[in-house]
């Protein structure tokens, strides 16, 4: 179960930036390959560090990663038919952006599992479209499709799958799957993503709906920021765009931890970010002693920042009580 649920949070962390880029080009070009690469090679990185802890890769602190997952490999020659062993080998050298060592060892654990497992078949898609992008329309689409057929639920595969129907031109069934997806419950704001996309594919025009805004006095949980435009953004003349407030780790920061969204003409605008808006089960705000905070006016609409966009940002200390002023008055360059 855990690995399902991880798989639905990296669905939705690719899914912020593959789905934008797709609709701006709409063709899953290199370019968009590659951040989909970039952000799906991080999110598996936390959901792996966050997962279950395997006592064959916890050492001392001293020890590096590779170290770890040396000592794995050579255990596992030792006992080749330790299953859990092969999976835990194949995520680690997934988020070393090894792939072809992923590929190797998840291979080796469908081969144990009899291709009966729909998470492993859709790890070794997985491995094998970050190793070669093409393979979404040939062996990794067709792994994602047979883990659907185990598990019709299965969050990383009905992702991907979706991708797949997207690029063959089939809007209907790329909507479908992402629908189902959508019945996983992601993260709110991916949510209205997905939601989003699946209209456009079915050719419908969704309805915007007013943002719920949370009274910050409700919020016992999370850090208020107050958000305004600078001198130099409100002389900008922005539209009415969407406004991104991103908290992340200032030490690692991607993916983001948690994200709400504001319109500029709700600026100013006193903001609560608790762990309700987190981006990966698990990985909340509470619990990191400091968050870097970016506002950000998208003028495209895209979570990732292009240039011209407008922005602030500060670190500031959970612990804070007082609310923290970020301003918007820096731009993309």
């Amino acid at each position: 179960m855990f690995w399902i649920i991880s798989g639905a949070m990296l669905a939705a962390a690719v899914l912020i930036v593959a789905v934008p880029l797709y609709r701006a080009e709409k063709t899953l070009s290199p370019t968009s390959m590659i951040s989909i690469v970039t952000v799906a090679v991080v999110s598996g990185f936390i959901y792996s560090q966050i997962g279950t802890p395997n006592p064959d890769l916890q050492t001392q602190e001293s020890a590096s990663v590779d170290d770890m997952i040396t000592s794995l490999a050579a255990r596992l020659q030792e006992n080749p038919d330790d299953l859990d062993g092969w999976k835990m080998l194949g995520r680690s050298y997934f988020q070393m952006q090894n792939y072809p060592g992923a590929i190797a060892a998840l291979e080796k654990a469908i081969q144990i599992e009899a291709s009966e497992n729909g998470t492993t078949l859709a790890d070794l898609g997985e491995a094998i479209l970050m190793s070669d992008p093409q393979t979404i329309l040939g062996r990794a689409g067709q792994l994602f499709e047979n883990a659907l057929a185990l598990e019709p639920s299965n969050p990383k595969a009905l992702f991907y799958s979706g991708m797949a129907a997207v690029q063959r031109g089939n809007n209907a069934l790329a909507a479908d799957r992402w629908e189902a997806l959508l019945a996983t419950s992601p993260p709110p704001n991916v949510q209205e993503i997905l939601r989003q996309r699946i209209a456009e594919l079915r050719g419908e025009t969704l309805q915007p709906q007013a943002p719920v805004q949370t009274p910050v006095e409700e919020s016992g949980d999370g850090v208020i920021i107050n958000v305004s435009l600078g001198a130099s953004a409100s002389a900008a003349g922005l539209p009415d765009a969407t406004v991104y407030i991103i908290a992340r780790d200032p030490n690692q920061p991607a993916p983001p931890v948690a994200a709400v969204r504001r319109r500029v003409s709700e600026l100013p605008a006193a903001v609560s970010i608790s762990d309700a808006d987190a981006m990966i089960a698990g990985r909340v705000p509470s619990g990191f002693a400091q968050l870097e905070i970016i506002a950000r006016v998208s003028l495209t609409g895209q979570p990732v920042a292009q240039p011209g966009d407008w922005f602030g940002q500060q670190i500031i200390d959970t612990a804070a009580t007082e609310i923290v002023p970020i301003i918007i008055d820096q731009q993309v360059p």
